[in-house]
Parts: structure tokens; sequence; C-alpha cells
């Protein structure tokens, strides 16, 4: 009866992995699952990978495909997998007939990766091993077995990679799918020869390149600790501070804690999912504007010592003129807060419907007309005085201006840059700006009931007027994005700029913007930094001066804490129905940080001693 129980609580944990809501709350079961889970681990072999192809890289190049070979594990398996990439799921159950896998194969032509998984001894098929091998010809395969395997002499030819573990389980249908991606490091060798050329000694060790989805304790965290974290979000959730939101945090590149609370709306059926899309607002600034400025620091394209006349042409003749980069960079530009740009919005300025004289959709029913921004909002912003210059002023045109020279520079879309430089590459398949182009609205959490400008709910279109009269693609708000792909982002400028085997950023580069730049504010480049007025317990109480990130108006923030190899991210939708202060005057992202931050420091102090 223990066993069985044992087996259960491994597979609700499982359950957590495709889900990542929190696991049962108990630690001794946790470290129970994480020894089974490290045996997996390390009885798994990797053989023919002569050519490196696992972890996989450069996941932008790649088109990829998940066939199951009669492999029950396939829905836990491509969960996983999708973490990472998009992958595409096969199976021959949808094949009946004889010539099944040659439609198959046939089905696969649009993808140039194929994972293909079956059960070890069902590799005696001869069928299934054509396939294999035919696929293998034009295409690059990566071939997982499971179970116990007596005649891997029948894939000696094969040069495909091939993962094999001799447990059929649960815990190795999601272990497996994180090793060819990264998440997880394989050092096992063959103990016996199988076969002419899968001799005792042979197998490839990996190194871990991507972040792992797994238990609080293999980080060294007591699951117990984070317990608090549920009840902050309910409390939040019973004081209407926000109708739902996701918490993820990742300790040492392991992510520990992923759990989606309440729902898209407090009238909404619709339960909140770790995987929803939020409208991250100024977070934009540190997710988009400010690494594409980085990339082009690094390319000496860009000088943040040169004026911003000397990259926008207009500016010229206007006060912004002589201001340095590195000012607007740091909020101390002089630039004025915001400009209300909404308020100069004209009848004449928006039609329902779309048409060549109103091209840009700035939200369900509301377009406006051609050239608004060049012709209005543009201009503003060019001919506002400068006030406050060489003081800190946090100001919203600051990445209007950015994003202006960053596309005058690449002579990009900032959108098409940040898509294609960060996003693509490292595995991000939510982030972007315009989601309702590129997903359906079920999976976008709404924001405001506007009732002033739009005058409907605002879901899929960015919650932020100014960001919207652009349509939707701005500097300073308009990003979009899950849990999941900040937290690959932001590990990877945790990492210093590497991730998945590539390096995005030099670290030299990720360090100067991250670290304070300002002689009189707390500001990174770009970034927001922890506050040394301690007064302010900003971000949090216990965070540390090494503590980089940003907050967003919606609802949103991501931090990342160096000293303690943690990244946190928080998403809501604190505007719905309207704007409200109490998830800033309950301190709810705060405290939530806060949990996380003793969690690691306890797990220090009672580690055991090397």
């Amino acid at each position: 009866m223990r066993k069985k129980n044992f087996v259960r609580l491994v597979i609700i944990c499982l359950h957590t992995l495709i889900t990542f809501n929190a696991c049962a709350q108990n630690h001794q079961h946790n470290q129970q699952i994480l020894a089974v889970s490290n045996t997996v681990i390390r009885n798994t072999v990797l053989l023919n990978n002569e050519r490196g192809i696992i972890p996989l890289r450069s996941l932008n190049e790649k088109n990829i495909a998940s066939v199951s070979l009669d492999f029950s594990g396939q829905p836990l398996f491509d969960s996983l997998a999708n973490k990472y990439a998009q992958v595409k799921s096969f199976t021959t159950g949808n094949y009946k007939n004889a010539t099944s896998l040659d439609a198959l194969e046939e089905d696969l032509k649009f993808f140039n990766t194929v994972i293909i998984s079956l059960p070890a001894q069902r590799i005696s098929d001869s069928r299934n091993r054509n396939f294999i091998f035919n696929v293998a010809r034009t295409k690059d395969v990566v071939l997982c077995l499971f179970g116990g395997l007596s005649s891997l002499s029948l894939l000696d030819s094969l040069n495909a990679p091939l993962i094999w573990t001799d447990q059929s389980t649960p815990i190795a249908y999601a272990l497996v799918p994180q090793a060819i991606f990264g998440g997880i490091a394989l050092d096992k060798k063959l103990n016996s020869t199988l076969s002419a050329k899968y001799v005792a000694g042979s197998g490839f060790s990996t190194t871990s390149t991507r972040l792992k989805y797994t238990l609080p304790e293999d980080a060294g965290v007591n699951t117990e600790d984070l317990q608090e974290i549920d009840d902050i979000a309910m409390e939040a959730i019973r004081a209407r501070a926000t109708p739902g939101m996701v918490v993820l945090a990742a300790k040492d590149g392991k992510v520990i804690f992923n759990k989606a609370y309440g729902s898209h709306t407090y009238a909404d059926t619709v339960q909140e999912r770790v995987s929803d899309i939020f409208d991250i607002a100024s977070v934009t600034k540190t997710t988009a504007t400010t690494p594409a400025v980085m990339r082009l620091f690094e390319e000496r394209r860009l000088n943040l010592d040169t004026n911003v006349g000397a990259y926008i042409p207009r500016a010229r003749t206007q006060p912004m003129n002589p201001v340095r980069l590195r000012e607007v960079m740091l909020h101390q530009a002089g630039f004025i807060p915001y400009i209300a740009f909404h308020d100069y919005v004209k009848p004449s300025d928006h039609s329902r419907d779309s048409s060549a004289a109103y091209p840009t959709q700035v939200a369900d029913g509301y377009y406006i007309r051609q050239n608004f921004f060049e012709e209005m909002m543009w201009p503003k912003m060019l001919a506002t005085p400068l006030r406050t210059r060489g003081k800190y002023v946090y100001s919203d045109i600051s990445m209007y201006v950015m994003k202006e020279i960053v596309e005058q520079i690449s002579g990009s879309r900032l959108d098409e840059y940040v898509m294609e430089n960060f996003y693509k590459p490292l595995g991000m398949q939510t982030a972007g700006f315009s989601p309702r182009k590129r997903f359906d609205r079920a999976l976008i959490v709404p924001t405001e009931q506007d009732t002033y400008f739009r005058k409907t709910l605002l879901h899929g279109f960015v919650h932020d007027q100014g960001a919207a009269l652009t349509g939707g693609i701005s500097g300073h708000a308009g990003l979009f994005a899950s849990a999941n792909d900040l937290a690959i982002f932001y590990q990877m400028l945790l990492n210093k700029g590497t991730y998945g085997g590539a390096q995005i950023f030099k670290p030299e580069t990720v360090v100067l913007f991250t670290a304070q730049q300002s002689n009189v504010s707390r500001r990174g480049l770009g970034f927001d930094r922890w506050d040394p007025d301690k007064t302010k317990k900003y971000p949090s109480d216990l965070a540390s001066p090494q503590t980089f990130g940003h907050t967003g108006y919606t609802g949103t923030c991501v931090w990342v804490d160096a000293s303690r190899q943690l990244v946190y991210v928080f998403l809501s939708n604190r505007v719905h129905p309207a704007a409200s202060n109490k998830l800033s005057t309950m301190k709810i992202r705060g405290r939530i940080q806060d949990v996380l931050n003793r969690a690691v420091d306890k797990s220090k102090r009672t580690a055991p001693a090397p």
C-alpha cells in the first residue's frame, strides 16, 4: 500500500511538471521523487552524438516534430518539450492502415528536426526501424527509447542521436525531453557491450544550457517554505487587487515554482493558466527596447555618449537634440513623465472600421488614421521642453525616443528586430507585440474595461494609451508574454548573456546595463534596480543590492537577484476591470518575492557542508 501511494504521488508531481502548479506541499515526498528522478538521469545514456546535436541549439532554425510510435508517454513528453520550443505532435494512433507510417513520413515534410519516441522493445518491429531510417535520411532525427533493451544491434547503422533509459515511467517521460533541449545534463556510459557499435563505455556527456523544470528540493529549497505564496496570492484575489496572477521562480537555472491563481476576470469562469499571455506594460522597456539598444551598442552602431540628434534627424532643431543617449536610458534627459496623447484624438482621427485612411488598429472596433504618430504624437514629443535635465524623472518619452533610434540604426521595426534577434533564438513562443495577430484571444488575459477612450474591453490590445495609438508597438509598452518566456529571457541575463549554448550578449554588456549607472538614482541603463534607500524597501524588504529588473503598470514585474541566483516573475491584470492600487498598497509582489528570498536564504543556512 505504501508503494502504491508513493507511485500515486509521483504521478501527481509529474503532472506538476506539465502544468507547473506547485506540487504536493510535502518536503519529504518531494525528496523521494527527486531521488528517483536523479537515478533515472544517472542511468540515461546518450549515444551517436558525435556531431554535438544534443542539446539542440539554434532553435530559430528548427521546425520540430515529435513522433510517437506506440509511445504512451507522449502527452507528458511533449508538454515538457514545448516549454523549450514549439513542437508539433504526431502519433501512430492517427495512422491506422498498413501504409500508415509512409503517410506519417509524408506529413513530416515541412519539419527539419524529428524527435521519435517509442518503447525500447518496439525497435524489433521492422516497420518502426524502416520508418526511423527513412526519416533520418532527410531530417535531423533524435531517437528516444524507453524500457529494457535487448536488440540495440538493430540500430548499429543509425547515425542519429539516440537517448536510452531503461525506465518507462512518467518520470522518465518528463526528464528525457529536458535532456534533449539542455535542461538536464547527461553523463551515463554503457556498462556493457550491447552490439558491435554500442560497446561498454559508449556514451556522450552534455552540459545544462537551458532551464530545468523540477521541484524546489532540486535547488535545495524546502517546498513547505513556499506555501505562503498561496496565502498571499489568495489574499490579493479576495481583496480584488487583481482577478488572477501567475508566479514563477527559477533558482540556479531550475524552475522550482510556477503556479496560476484566480481567473481572467472576476466574472469569468476561465481559470488562470501558467501558459497565459499577459500585457507586461513597462517590462517592455527591459525585455524589448533595452536589449535592442544593448545589441546595437555591442555592434558599435550605437554610442551611449552621442546626442539624440545624431541619430534622429528631426530632433536636430528640437530641445532634445543635445541630450546624450545615456541620459535617456537613465531617465535623466529632462523629459516629462508622459503625454496624454489620447486627449488629442479628434473624432475625425478614428473610425470603427479599418481602411486605407484608418489602417492602425488600436482596439476592437477602433482604428486610428494614417500617420497619426508621425503627424501628431512624434512632433509633440520632439517639441517638449526639457525641464529637469540631469535629474531623475521616470519618463515613458525616453523609450519612445530609444525605439525610434533603434529603428533608425537597425533598419528594422522594433517588433521584428527583437523577434528575430532574441525571442526566436531563445525559444520564446509567446513573447511579442500584437498578440491578437498570432494567438487566439482565449490565451490572452484581458486588461481594462476602457470606458473613457476606446469604450471596450481591452483584450489582446495594449493597455497603455500612447502605445495603442502607435498600433501597439512602442518602446515603453506593448509587449505581451507568458511567465515561462520571461523566465527564459531573464535567466539569459542572469547567465550574463548566454543561454541554450548561444551567446546573446557579452558578459560585460549585461553587467554594464544592469549595474547602477547613475549618480542621482538607483537606475541602470534601462533597468530598474534595488534601492539603496532602505526605508523604501524596494523592490522588497529582503531584496539584495544585486537585484535588477522592472515593474509594469498592469501589475507585472520581473526581478533577477544575482546574489541568490534567483529569477522571479509575477504577472497579473490588476487594471481589470479598472485600475486599482491595491496590488501596490498590499505589497503583494514584494511579499511574494520575500517568501522566495527567505526560502533561498534558509536553504543556504541548512545546506550540508561540502
